[in-house]
């Protein structure tokens, strides 16, 4: 068994075995890691063009009742420094994303009581109502099933909850009191309900070995996802895991490279912690198959609230800032930025239509809107 053999099977069929995936993982040279990156690059040009999508993360509260072991903003972290975004702040958050160019917002937050279904349908239909035709993502974690509905239905159009990884054994270990099969049953309930649904793991976590990685590919490929965000795990000093060995740049960007390769139209966000770990780890990210970034809206007096692990980067620049700099790096990078609201390729032809069929309402909604004005 060769390594690039495995590499050029999974580029002319998108798939691979379990025992060929960690065969790769387990001897993957830098000659045939750079081979592999060449070839989900290649992979990516060939779906999405040299196109990489923005979206305007807002995050709203970082107020959370689960108590991962790993997150900054876990209940038992009495260190903490807890904020909550008001509906008015939110909404001036969605008017400067507009401002600067931003067809999707993303309403990022932990699971916080406080928003219920309702606070969550209201920021939802104000958002919606003076942004029609924007896109609104959602990662609030783990909610009901009707609760998902609610949202959905009053405008919401993705789900983004990352599954941390597929392992039950190493899922239990890191998730004190939240259930493998709860997560997994969220993702495929959103999906069900008819989001665009984004999954997704951390690279490097203590305990994980490569068999662990391979059950992610595995999962990511049967779920088939419409987004994934993977990252390396990087430690808080405010944590259990303090103390822990972070994940590398080298093995995020080999395990975003096989997503590219056994998913080809799948969006795939080259992350903040990338970039976090090294000056240049995001324009690595999308050398290696990413597609989508994701600059910070929220305001700057909360930014560093939201500590989801330590040394997080672009903390204190202004909106408009985040904007202009990862503008500048995906250009010199060699990549264009698309503003659009940058549906997946996922999506079938009858998803797609329906989009379309709704953005050309909420089209003729607004000539109408605007002709009676003009009659008044």
């Amino acid at each position: 068994m060769q390594v690039r053999n495995i590499i050029d099977k999974l580029y002319n069929t998108t798939n691979a075995s379990r025992e060929e995936l960690l065969f790769l993982l387990d001897n993957l040279s830098e000659e045939n890691k750079e081979y592999l990156i060449e070839k989900s690059h290649e992979v990516a040009l060939k779906n999405y063009g040299n196109n990489i999508y923005i979206r305007g993360l807002i995050e709203f509260t970082n107020h959370c009742i689960r108590d991962c072991r790993y997150c900054g903003i876990r209940k038992s972290n009495d260190k903490a420094d807890r904020y909550r975004l008001t509906v008015e702040e939110i909404l001036e958050c969605a008017d400067i994303g507009d401002r600067l160019g931003y067809k999707t917002y993303v309403l990022q937050g932990g699971e916080d009581p406080y928003f219920t279904d309702e606070k969550m349908v209201e920021i939802i239909k104000k958002i919606k109502e003076k942004y029609p035709n924007n896109a609104i993502t959602l990662s609030l974690g783990e909610r009901s099933y009707k609760s998902y509905e609610l949202m959905f239905n009053a405008g919401a159009d993705r789900y983004l909850l990352r599954h941390e990884t597929a392992s039950r054994r190493l899922y239990e270990s890191l998730h004190p009191n939240s259930k493998f099969e709860n997560r997994i049953q969220c993702l495929r309930n959103l999906k069900e309900i008819g989001y665009q649904i984004g999954a997704g793991f951390m690279v490097g976590l203590p305990n994980q070995n490569n068999s662990d990685l391979v059950e992610d590919l595995i999962f990511l490929k049967e779920l088939n996802p419409h987004m994934c965000g993977i990252g390396p795990f990087i430690p808080h000093k405010d944590t259990p895991l303090a103390n822990e060995e972070g994940g590398t740049l080298e093995k995020t960007t080999t395990m975003l490279a096989l997503i590219r390769l056994m998913l080809p139209k799948i969006l795939l966000p080259a992350t903040t912690a990338l970039g976090s770990i090294d000056p240049l780890g995001r324009e690595k990210g999308l050398k290696a198959g990413g597609n989508v970034v994701m600059p910070n809206l929220s305001p700057t007096s909360v930014r560093e609230k939201y500590s989801l692990y330590d040394g997080k980067i672009c903390t204190g620049d202004e909106a408009a800032e985040c904007r202009a700099c990862i503008e500048r790096r995906i250009n010199n990078a060699g990549f264009n930025l698309e503003i659009t609201r940058g549906d997946s390729l996922v999506l079938s032809d009858k998803e797609r239509e329906k989009i379309n069929n709704k953005l050309i309402n909420n089209k003729n909604n607004e000539i109408r809107l605007d002709n009676i004005f003009l009659i008044n």
